[in-house]
Order: structure tokens, then C-alpha cells, then sequence
């Protein structure tokens, strides 16, 4: 598999998204990160911030249908699982697929459904398929979930348990726009026109043989050893009650392979690894107190700059 694949695959996506979404390419890089490692993501920022608008943008350029599930204390499982309802016309009973049999879903305030509604796309994003009544049926092979939530408000939520949030693979904040970009959308035209008119610039085809090449690209011993570094690093700190879990492990490798790719390299280095281990790691643990939970970057900043960086080359063959 060649790097440049990667590289045009990454620009075109970017490039998309940018017509709607003014300022964020890095964060388009890591939802394409995720993407393309077939993982799950979450958003979580204040309101206003374009959550919403950017992985809609992404959902287009990829491609994929796209559903959005809009998430309230009285929804229940079935709302997204989907349901069997008895035909009267036919006499049988028949299934009627929910909105999480998409490409794309985007589970906006996730944090606002009960626990047992929460727990009703874990099945969907650890294992790519939902058993109801019995009968497994298999998600799109490029099902991704996006979910959104406001990690100020309490009010009416229900925070995810940790279980829950060690199946996202990212966890990203996009924050405010620069003043100029700010001052340009406020006057271009609305945004969900913009959206509306990107066309695919990837196809699904092309995301599996992409993610089916990332085993190629080289993870050398010296930059496995900072990874295990990292990670037993969070399980020995007094600053956590609970380090990463192994699925942790698999994702920073794994996400790393990715966005070396993307950078048009064959190869992980270590600063790739300390790039992503914020947005992959950081949201897996467990905190010491409540009140270290709400500065969970800065803590995580701040041991992960503890862990000595190998300065070992070359980092390929």
C-alpha cells in the first residue's frame, strides 16, 4: 500500500469538510483518523461549536448514509435498535431496522438517555451488530458513530460509564474559531446549504482497502516500548484510580499507524504516539477525585510529559 494513498485520501476529505466547516482541518484529520481505523468518536464540547455541522460534513464527504439519532430521557432501545411489529396485511411478524442501521450515526446529547438507552448502541460499536428479539443482524462495514455531548451541563444527564466510554476511540474537543474565521461565517451563507451540496470524495471500497493496508505501516519495537510506557504509566500514577484498558492499547497503536500514514509516512514515530495519546487515552481513565475529572487534559498533559520520548533512529527498516 502506498503512503500517497493515504496522503490524497486525508486531503480530499479535508478539503470537503473545509467548505462548511472554516478552521478545524486538524480535527478533520483525527475524525478521518478514527474513520479509517474503524472506530467510534466522541464530541464534547459546549454548544455552538459545530459538533453537529462537522461530522455531518464528514458523513457527506465519506459517502456513507447517514442517520441522526436526537437523544432524550424518554427514548428507548427500541427507538434505536429498531423493532418487530406484527403485519396485519401479511399475518407475520416483521423487523423494522431503527436509525443505527446507517454508515454514519451522529447520537447528539448522548448523555442525556437513560443508562439502558445508552447501553443499547455498546453491542452496536464493540461488535458491528444488534441482536433484537433474538436475531443478530451485522451493522455496515463502515459503521461509525460520532456522539455529542456538553460536559458542562448536569442537568437532566446521565454521565457514560466508563465501560461506555472506553468503546470511543477518540474523544475530541473542537473549541471556539480564530476571531477572522468567526467574522467570515458570520456573514457567508448558512452553512447547512454548504453541507447540503459536497459531494462524496471518498468511497466505502476505498476506506476498507485503506484500513485493510494499516498493518504495513511499520511500528517498530523502540516506539511499541514508549506506547507501554504510556499506558503502564497511567495504570502506576497516583493521580488515576484506573489506568487504560488493553483496548486502549490497541487503539493508540492503531490510530498512530493511521496518522503517520496521513502524514506520508510508512512508519509511526514517537511523536505521532504523543500526538494522539491525549485524544485516545485521556477519556479511559478514572480520575482520582471529581474535581480532577474536569481537568482531565491538563493531568493527562502533564504525565504524559513525564514519560521520556526514545530518540532512537531510524523508526523503520
Amino acid at each position: 500500500m502506498e503512503v500517497r494513498e493515504y496522503v490524497s485520501y486525508r486531503d480530499r476529505l479535508v478539503g470537503a469538510c473545509s467548505k462548511a466547516i472554516v478552521g478545524k482541518e486538524k480535527e478533520i484529520t483525527l475524525i478521518a483518523v478514527c474513520y479509517i481505523c474503524g472506530g467510534h468518536i466522541l464530541l464534547e464540547d459546549v454548544p455552538g461549536t459545530g459538533k453537529t455541522m462537522l461530522f455531518r460534513a464528514f458523513a457527506k464527504a465519506s459517502g456513507g448514509s447517514f442517520k441522526r439519532i436526537q437523544f432524550t430521557p424518554d427514548v428507548m432501545p427500541s427507538d434505536v435498535t429498531g423493532i418487530n411489529f406484527y403485519n396485519i396485511k401479511t399475518g407475520e411478524f416483521e423487523f423494522r431496522p431503527g436509525p443505527v442501521f446507517a454508515d454514519m450515526i451522529l447520537a447528539d446529547e448522548i448523555n442525556r438517555a437513560t443508562p439502558r438507552t445508552q447501553s443499547s448502541l455498546l453491542e452496536a460499536m464493540a461488535e458491528g451488530q444488534v441482536s433484537v428479539d433474538g436475531v443478530t443482524r451485522r451493522m455496515s462495514p463502515t459503521f461509525m458513530v460520532a456522539a455529542t455531548q456538553n460536559p458542562i451541563e448536569s442537568y437532566g444527564t446521565f454521565p457514560l460509564p466508563e465501560a461506555q466510554m472506553d468503546r470511543f476511540m477518540l474523544r475530541l474537543k473542537l473549541g471556539y474559531m480564530r476571531r477572522e474565521e468567526e467574522m467570515g461565517v458570520a456573514i457567508r451563507r448558512d452553512t447547512n446549504d454548504i453541507i447540503e451540496e459536497l459531494e462524496p470524495v471518498v468511497t466505502a471500497e476505498e476506506t476498507l482497502r485503506l484500513r485493510a493496508g494499516l498493518d504495513s505501516i511499520e511500528l517498530s519495537p523502540v516506539v511499541l516500548g514508549y506506547v507501554m510506557d504510556i499506558i503502564e504509566k497511567t495504570r502506576s500514577d497516583s493521580r488515576f484510580n484506573i489506568g487504560s484498558s488493553v483496548r486502549g492499547t490497541i487503539a493508540l497503536c492503531r490510530t498512530s499507524r493511521a496518522y503517520a500514514a496521513f502524514s506520508g509516512r510508512d512508519f509511526v514515530t514517537p511523536d505521532d504516539v504523543k500526538t494522539l495519546a491525549p485524544y485516545v487515552l485521556a477519556h479511559r481513565l478514572h480520575y482520582r477525585t471529581a474535581a480532577e475529572s474536569g481537568q482531565a487534559e491538563s493531568i493527562f498533559e502533564s504525565m504524559l510529559n513525564e514519560v521520556p520520548v526514545p530518540t532512537e533512529e531510524p523508526f523503520a527498516k
